[in-house]
């Protein structure tokens, strides 16, 4: 007679090996938005592409039961993002990369974030300008 199959250790990937997740992060690749973003109130006066890159550090994981609460919502991290980018006042993309970077915080598990945002259009010679930045937890 044999008893229930053993449980897999907490953060084991799918499939067991003996492995446990070392380092893990989410990817937001290239978000473009619309933003009211600029020094001059003529930047301001008319909304601008602006295209987003993260890189957000997570607690590694392996989610025990294959269900969305046990990892990072990449879902709500766009949402938060979008918000932030759309909702700004910010003249300076160093304001407004340090705004994302606080949006992207609000899940206890995520450790630091890369943030790199350009605008598209400031210069028709040029396919982006802009700024990257990274931010760590403050303890």
């Amino acid at each position: 007679m044999t008893g229930p199959a053993p449980r897999k250790p907490k953060n084991a990937p799918p499939g067991g090996g003996g492995l446990v997740p070392a380092a893990q992060s989410i990817v937001l690749r290239d978000l473009t938005v619309q933003s009211s973003i600029g020094v001059s109130a003529d930047e301001r006066a008319r909304p601008q592409r602006i295209r987003v890159t993260l890189e957000v550090e997570v607690e590694p994981s392996a989610p025990e039961e294959d269900k969305i609460a046990e990892v990072v919502n990449y879902g709500q991290l766009v949402g938060k993002v979008r918000e932030a980018c759309t909702g700004t006042t910010a003249r300076l993309l160093e304001t407004l990369a340090g705004e994302i970077a606080r949006a992207c915080f609000f899940d206890a598990r995520v450790r630091a974030v890369k943030v790199r945002i350009e605008k598209l259009d400031r210069y028709s010679d040029v396919g982006g300008v802009g700024v990257a930045v990274e931010y760590l937890r403050e303890p």
